[in-house]
């Protein structure tokens, strides 16, 4: 039996769903916190907007240096981003969104891969790295 190619990821946070957003789409808030433990980011360009391109440089804490670059397909405030990876090391679409519930919010993320082979091969990695984005946002989210 064929699995779809997919990730998913979800988690009630303790804030408003518009600072949750707000999280997900100003740089500068976005740096903070983007990626697994131990890594940091410049972003180099958000645009936010349908077509609009998101390029940000990812450093590991072994001082590795990954390009990222990605395209926003859709952009719904404050419940839904839609972006593209276009690294073609990793291909895929990120949805996210955003549901207010009693003043927290529900937040998944779904990452659909192009190709069956590229999740088989990284969704482990990805599944324990999304979990520790999100650990990262929330302490973001606490400091606010």
């Amino acid at each position: 039996m064929l699995h779809e190619p997919i990730i998913v990821t979800a988690r009630r946070v303790r804030a408003a769903r518009a600072l949750v957003w707000e999280h997900h789409t100003d740089p500068t808030k976005l740096a903070r916190w983007w990626g697994p433990e131990g890594f940091t980011n410049e972003v180099e360009r958000f645009e936010l907007r349908p077509g609009g391109a998101w390029h940000h440089v990812m450093r590991g804490p072994d001082g590795a240096v990954y390009r990222m670059e990605k395209r926003l397909l859709e952009v719904l405030p404050p419940e839904r981003l839609v972006h593209e990876h276009l690294d073609p090391v990793h291909s895929f679409r990120m949805t996210i969104t955003l549901a207010e519930e009693a003043g927290e919010t529900l937040l998944t993320w779904v990452m659909r891969f192009d190709s069956p082979e590229e999740h088989a091969r990284v969704k482990e990695f990805i599944a324990q790295a999304n979990e520790q984005n999100l650990d990262r946002l929330e302490a973001a989210l606490a400091a606010c």
